[in-house]
């Protein structure tokens, strides 16, 4: 990985959406095309999602209902905003990516490129002819 990784207090507010200082390009450019790039895309979802949640839980659940029937709402409105989330993560990562200067589709052409990169060393390795 290249770039300096920002503090956890930094990381927090990128994650809620804030846009980090220019020293930490390229580890946005990394947090956007690494291998894990959409678990990194759901975590930032969850972690998004996870104060309004935990509130409604216990207004809902604790406070004035029942706690099963909040827990399942509280999952069906969790798995409604992964879907969301995932449907819309490319997009979502290269509108990033454009922020920090990034020309617009970047991240999808970096992701593109490892991959092929992949798939060469992956056929040069596994798909040989047979030798006689």
């Amino acid at each position: 990985m290249s770039g300096k990784r920002p503090n956890p207090v930094r990381w927090l507010y990128y994650q809620y959406g804030g846009t980090l200082p220019q020293r930490y390009r390229e580890w946005v450019l990394h947090d956007a095309t690494c291998k894990t790039w959409v678990l990194r895309v759901l975590l930032r979802c969850l972690i998004q999602i996870l104060p309004l949640g935990a509130v409604l839980f216990v207004g809902l659940g604790v406070l004035g209902g029942s706690w099963p029937i909040a827990a399942g709402a509280l999952l069906l409105g969790i798995l409604v905003v992964v879907r969301i989330v995932l449907t819309s993560s490319v997009d979502s990562v290269d509108a990033r990516l454009v922020r920090y200067g990034y020309p617009p589709g970047h991240g999808s052409a970096v992701r593109r490129q490892r991959d092929a990169e992949a798939a060469e060393r992956y056929r040069a390795i596994w798909r040989q002819p047979p030798q006689e």
